[in-house]
């Protein structure tokens, strides 16, 4: 691995390019936090999908992308004299420093729930009025309910044990059925909602991230159905003039291939 002096060095390498790129690119000199914000929701996204598939060669690259939009929104950040990279990374290094008591003070703690607890309590008292100020509201659905679920945890609003949780999810499903079987669509999209934040609340208490096992399966989903669709066009036959027992018998073999 790299010494200290040489990964400051690359570190002052990027910058330097930064300020090359924003004084003489045509492109990067156009661009604006606006104009960065999609791109980096899309950066952010691309790492995600090579941190899933275990392809540490991509995560290296699409952090370099993820570094690349912070140097830059920092460098849009310096010509209006609001900030720099520095305070950048002093303002973080307080805050880590502030919410970690146990290492640079005299807290004492026992284990990792006591420190989610005071993680909690310290951000109020920096002058946070709710615990859930914290949950971006642009997040996708199934991202936000974890994280609320995981900071109202935080200050102990939370099941005692997975088997009460889980009488949660039986009881949110019986009353989804309930309304499937009245016919109320605003009804049944509301009772859908809790069975998936009930859900939700279960998977935390089984050490899952719903949003990981989901797009597993979304991946698993799409190889099998990319493998049908191969065999179809084999045979010289769409899809749509394929009977479901002719299409069950390729998805089975999919389901048999290496993972």
């Amino acid at each position: 691995m790299n010494s200290r002096a040489s990964q400051l060095k690359a570190f002052d390498r990027l910058l330097t390019i930064m300020d090359e790129l924003r004084e003489q690119c045509p492109w990067d000199k156009k661009q604006t936090m606006e104009t960065l914000r999609h791109l980096t929701i899309e950066e952010t996204y691309e790492l995600g999908d090579a941190i899933l598939d275990k392809d540490l060669e991509e995560v290296k690259k699409e952090l370099g992308d993820v570094l690349l939009h912070i140097v830059f929104y920092s460098k849009i950040g310096s010509e209006t004299k609001n900030f720099d990279i520095a305070d950048v990374c002093n303002s973080i290094c307080e805050k880590l420093i502030n919410r970690h008591p146990h290492i640079y003070s005299d807290v004492k703690v026992e284990n990792e729930e006591d420190v989610k607890r005071n993680w909690e309590n310290l951000k109020l008292k920096e002058g946070k009025t709710s615990v859930l100020e914290g949950v971006p509201k642009s997040l996708p659905a199934l991202v936000k309910a974890n994280r609320i679920q995981e900071k109202v945890a935080g200050v102990g609003f939370d099941w005692e044990e997975p088997n009460q949780v889980w009488e949660k999810v039986e009881e949110e499903l019986n009353e989804f059925k309930t309304e499937v079987q009245s016919g109320n669509q605003d009804a049944m999209e509301s009772e859908f909602g809790d069975v998936i934040f009930s859900m939700v609340n279960y998977a935390r208490f089984l050490n899952i991230n719903p949003e990981n096992a989901l797009e597993r399966t979304n991946k698993k989903f799409s190889k099998r159905f990319q493998y049908l669709e191969e065999k179809a066009k084999g045979l010289n036959k769409p899809l749509k003039d394929m009977t479901l027992s002719e299409m069950d018998v390729f998805w089975e073999e999919a389901k048999r291939l290496p993972k």
